[in-house]
């Protein structure tokens, strides 16, 4: 498969822009540990324009069906606001089950944080 199965971007409810220069990082499930995949920060827009290292270019469809977690740094995106934040990090769990695309997108503020499945 050579086509990005896994992608999200972040909306600042708070201000109605983007969450620009965001560090993210992808993990998936495997043994009950979770394993690092890939890394990526957030373009002008809020969103990744790919993983490093395009990792699911070197799996089939069946392979990448699991549990992955999003991991979104947000410390350093409320500090460069210079606004207090209560959540340091934001994780979303979710399961690619299927050959659709899976769009995780993340709707902030700096007291609470929500999520959908997206397309």
């Amino acid at each position: 498969m050579n086509k990005n199965p896994i992608t999200t971007h972040i909306l600042d409810t708070s201000e109605g822009k983007p969450a620009a220069n965001v560090h993210i990082q992808l993990f998936v499930l495997k043994e009950n540990e979770w394993t690092l995949l890939s890394n990526a920060i957030t373009n002008q827009d809020g969103r990744i324009e790919d993983w490093q290292d395009n990792w699911y270019q070197k799996l089939a469809v069946e392979q990448l069906f699991g549990t992955y977690k999003i991991a979104f740094a947000l410390d350093a995106y409320w500090e460069a606001k210079n606004t207090p934040a209560f959540y340091p990090i934001a994780e979303i769990c979710f399961r690619l089950q299927d050959q659709r695309h899976h769009h995780i997108p993340l709707l902030l503020n700096a007291f609470g944080y929500s999520t959908y499945r997206g397309s």
